[in-house]
């Protein structure tokens, strides 16, 4: 990782950017609920039979699937807020900035890419099956995965 950035600099950019995925998630979540939830009420207004009936049930399907994936965020929320953005670590566990000869990570949450000036990280949860090979281990430890043996180089 080619990077100017001071590691807890890094790091704490990493979790703000965490926090801004979660809370637009949730957001965004919590409005297409009410979109359903008003849909629900403009539908029961209007007229019977069974179009009518097909309609409030995808609704309703659908308000489901949203209130799932609503709990979902809401307990990322929850593991993001168990985060000590500013500890530092000497074996890899929640809120590690973790460095390989190949890749960068912060555990935290699965949230994706983020990159900040010449640095690139990938933002995952500890329950990932990369983030289950990190925890626990130190700088000099090497994990596999997918084939590909990958060295830790630093740990924040």
């Amino acid at each position: 990782m080619k990077n100017k950035t001071p590691l807890p600099e890094l790091k704490q950019q990493a979790f703000n950017y965490c926090a801004d995925f979660v809370l637009g998630r949730l957001n965004r979540l919590q409005n297409q609920i009410e979109e359903i939830a008003q849909a629900l009420t403009s539908e029961t207004k209007s007229s019977a039979g069974d179009k009518h009936e097909t309609g409030r049930a995808m609704l309703q399907l659908e308000r489901e699937k949203l209130g799932v994936q609503l709990a979902e965020a809401e307990q990322m929320q929850v593991l993001l807020k168990k985060v000590e953005a500013a500890a530092e670590y000497q074996t890899i566990g929640l809120g590690s900035l973790v460095i390989t000869d190949k890749q960068s990570y912060y555990i935290a949450i699965s949230a994706g890419q983020f990159s900040h000036n010449e640095a690139s990280l990938f933002c995952i949860s500890p329950a990932t099956p990369i983030g289950k090979l990190l925890l626990g281990k130190r700088i000099g430890d090497t994990i596999q995965f997918n084939q590909n043996t990958a060295t830790i180089l630093n740990i924040k």
